[in-house]
């Protein structure tokens, strides 16, 4: 089973998935997109599936950072993916796909259910 772990390697949460998936010797892919950058396609996807609101991270040190005309551009499902297509610390993390189902954020009750 392919499972895809999309985030940044020092983002605490992403830290919590991946151990997650190491303690249960379940193999995974980790995509950087500090290093790698992501596609609109991705993001596309994922503002389908779990909407754009949940998809765009309001609550990490990035979005607080921006600038306020930024942030008030961003009203919404194409302005959202603009954004986070530029400023990738924007993305929610991390955003897991696989063929069992998607999910975002860390949750350990969700990640057995799909996972183990």
């Amino acid at each position: 089973m392919e499972i895809k772990i999309f985030g940044i390697p020092n983002c605490g949460s992403v830290k919590k998935a991946r151990s997650f998936f190491e303690e249960r010797g379940i193999a995974y892919s980790f995509h950087d997109y500090k290093k790698h950058g992501i596609d609109e396609e991705h993001l596309k996807r994922w503002c389908a599936e779990f909407g754009w609101e949940r998809v765009l991270n309001r609550k990490g040190l990035t979005w607080r950072n921006l600038d306020e005309t930024l942030k008030n551009a961003v009203t919404d499902e194409s302005a959202a993916i603009k954004l986070m297509k530029d400023n990738t610390s924007t993305i929610k993390r991390p955003v897991i796909e696989s063929v069992k189902g998607n999910t975002i954020g860390f949750d350990e009750d969700e990640y057995k259910k799909l996972f183990v």
